[in-house]
């Protein structure tokens, strides 16, 4: 990908080498993992041959491929504040993905931008405390995106889904959450999940797909600014496949049970993301109405 370093963004928390602090509310609430999900529960279950997911509700995270891909930027979870070349490759795609909302022709809705909290080891969001095991996620109570960038040597090192481009895609996503906030999707979706609890995890892949999806229109703007290497998309689509629920379950050694997914199967994440990337339209992430496949 081809980025430019503009320095630190204005909408970037660097909370990296502060204390973790106390909880805010126990814990984060379920549901609410992001992209990461459960990275570490994913390697404790294939190293401990134990099921480490056992209760929870979501099982987002990358496991490995068998495709190489160039390297990112190196992350580094610590250092001086906003000085590291992952963290400003993180300011970079912020930036760009939320001046693509805000330009963004007939949206519906003003955009408003988001912060991203960069953090090492642990803090505390409005949705709870976040360690790094929690990955990437968004968190609608503070309308912030949470990053450890030590997520992105695990995706790189430990997934096989390497890349600038994958890395990116991470960041889109987790801004797409926040277009569904802005949009009251994320809302609807809450009410939804409480008045019918057992359509609660459909319901959540739903809204994990549209996230892919939006992150896909973002990736149709830099291929329409041709700011996209040869092998780029292709880095984009091996992390959204990685991370696929069918895969995580089975490299967790698991049963494949499409009833407890929460992000979506592996070709439903890369599909979305294609179908956002080739169209460029928000009008063609509409996974609510969308026959299941």
């Amino acid at each position: 990908m081809r980025w430019e370093d503009r320095g630190p963004s204005n909408d970037v928390e660097d909370r990296r080498g502060n204390s973790g602090g106390g909880s805010s509310g126990g814990g984060l609430p379920m549901g609410r993992l992001g992209i990461g999900g459960t990275i570490v529960l994913l390697v404790l279950s294939l190293v401990f041959k134990r099921d480490f997911f056992a209760g929870r509700g979501d099982v987002s995270g990358p496991a490995p491929t068998t495709q190489a891909a160039r390297p990112g930027p190196a992350a580094t979870g610590g250092g001086t504040p906003g000085n590291d070349t992952s963290a400003r490759f993180t300011s970079f795609v912020l930036d760009d993905v939320q001046d693509n909302w805000a330009r963004y022709p007939n949206l519906g809705v003003p955009y408003e931008r988001t912060k991203l909290v960069l953090f090492t080891d642990r803090t505390t969001s409005r949705c709870g405390e976040a360690d790094a095991a929690t990955g990437p996620f968004y968190c609608p109570g503070d309308r912030k995106v949470y990053l450890d960038l030590g997520f992105f040597d695990d995706l790189r090192q430990r997934f096989r889904a390497a890349g600038d481009f994958a890395q990116a895609y991470v960041i889109a996503h987790e801004i797409g959450h926040h277009l569904q906030t802005l949009l009251g999707t994320e809302t609807k979706v809450r009410r939804e999940q409480r008045a019918r609890p057992k359509d609660s995890n459909a319901l959540s892949v739903k809204m994990e797909l549209q996230a892919d999806c939006y992150a896909g229109v973002w990736g149709h703007s830099t291929a329409q600014r041709k700011i996209l290497d040869d092998g780029d998309l292709e880095e984009a689509l091996r992390a959204a496949a990685a991370i696929g629920d069918d895969r995580l379950q089975k490299a967790a050694g698991r049963a494949v049970r499409p009833e407890s997914w929460t992000h979506g199967s592996s070709a439903q994440r890369a599909t979305w993301f294609r179908r956002g990337f080739d169209s460029g339209r928000i009008d063609a992430c509409n996974t609510f109405d969308a026959a299941p496949r």
